[in-house]
């Protein structure tokens, strides 16, 4: 297959760089193991030769390492003491667990775990004397250049220019991290950008958009864009970071720009459908997403249209990964692949159907 700039397909495989002798295995605490993302941190750090001990919360679905020989052990970021037990022996810690909503009915949840438990964890590892602590963040914290270019990890921003409690929190815990790395704790910073690909169990609001789309549930669309890139190799960059990443540094773990039309449309070609043509205005929708959030407080069900969502797509979340790439020697695969996987995916745990998807612990 031809390689396109930026796109090496063997991603999954970290490489020394000149002269230097790649770290030896070790064993790793990857908190939100459960999860998309951190689920690929998993097999990544598995097919590299490293022990995994996966941090747990009691009654999460733990489908995505059931299968996958790591050490689970039961904890929570807003429970210090479990922490510590749980860091015993690691060399290394990748903290990727983070509430991922757009809109919750008890917003402190999110920056309980998001925030304080991202601290916990920080005092932890550094009291456990860990080699090096990975900390994903979110692109969600980076700024977007008023222009219309790509944002980069120097793109000024501040916390008033975080929409809604999710960034807000994220941006509040990559604080956390900052100063942590400042007072001598060897953490180093990535932010994926919109990460696409298999076990995307719950699904994520991003996996949610590809299984809509797939199902022909979505006949519009806004005019908005977002960063697309394989999970997989998001989670090879976690590794390159380990490796290769400076104390303090933050790295964006991303793939390629490309608007909602482009990523529906692509969808819509692999399962057989015709993509949407018509553009909703922003002003439209947003009132819309008032009235689903009404509806989800006074029912208790979450809501997918959000008002957070809404805002947040006034702007083509654009990035570049330029960084990661020079300094670490991250790379990425075409946004078709991770398509395909996520869609392969999908189809073959029942998502596409109307098979009964399994409950955690089947």
């Amino acid at each position: 297959m031809k390689k396109s700039p930026g796109a090496i397909f063997d991603a999954a495989e970290p490489r020394p760089r000149r002269g230097e002798a790649q770290d030896e295995p070790s064993k790793a605490l990857v908190t939100g193991a459960t999860g998309f993302v951190g689920a690929a941190v998993v097999r990544a750090l598995l097919a590299q030769g490293w022990q995994v001990r996966a941090l747990v919360r009691r009654g999460s679905d733990r489908r995505n390492v059931a299968s996958l020989p790591v050490e689970q052990v039961v904890g929570d970021l807003t429970d210090a003491a479990s922490l510590r037990g749980a860091l015993e022996g690691c060399g290394a810690v990748f903290h990727v667990a983070a509430d991922y909503r757009l809109w919750a009915p008890r917003p402190e949840e999110l920056y309980r775990a998001n925030v304080e438990g991202t601290g916990h964890l920080l005092d932890a590892a550094r009291g456990a004397g860990v080699r090096r602590i990975v900390y994903t963040s979110s692109v969600a914290t980076v700024g977007l250049p008023a222009d219309g270019r790509p944002g980069t990890e120097d793109t000024p921003v501040g916390l008033g220019e975080m929409i809604g409690h999710y960034k807000r929190s994220k941006f509040l815990a990559e604080e956390r991290a900052r100063a942590a790395a400042a007072a001598g704790a060897p953490v180093v910073i990535v932010n994926p950008s919109t990460p696409i690909g298999p076990g995307d169990v719950k699904p994520t609001p991003t996996g949610q958009i590809v299984l809509d789309a797939a199902r022909g549930r979505t006949p519009a669309y806004l005019d908005t864009g977002l960063n697309i890139v394989h999970v997989d190799d998001v989670a090879a960059g976690h590794l390159l970071a380990f490796h290769h990443g400076r104390v303090g540094e933050r790295y964006i773990l991303g793939g390629e720009d490309m608007t909602l039309r482009q990523i529906l449309t692509l969808i819509a070609e692999r399962v057989g459908r015709s993509p949407p043509r018509i553009r909703l205005p922003h002003g439209a929708v947003l009132p819309v997403a008032y009235a689903s959030e009404l509806y989800a407080r006074l029912t208790g069900r979450p809501t997918r249209v959000t008002v957070e969502g809404v805002r947040m797509a006034r702007k083509r979340m654009f990035f570049s990964s330029a960084k990661a790439a020079r300094e670490l020697g991250y790379r990425w695969r075409p946004p078709p692949e991770a398509f395909a996987d996520a869609l392969h995916w999908f189809e073959a745990n029942g998502y596409l159907t109307n098979q009964r998807r399994p409950k955690a612990g089947e």
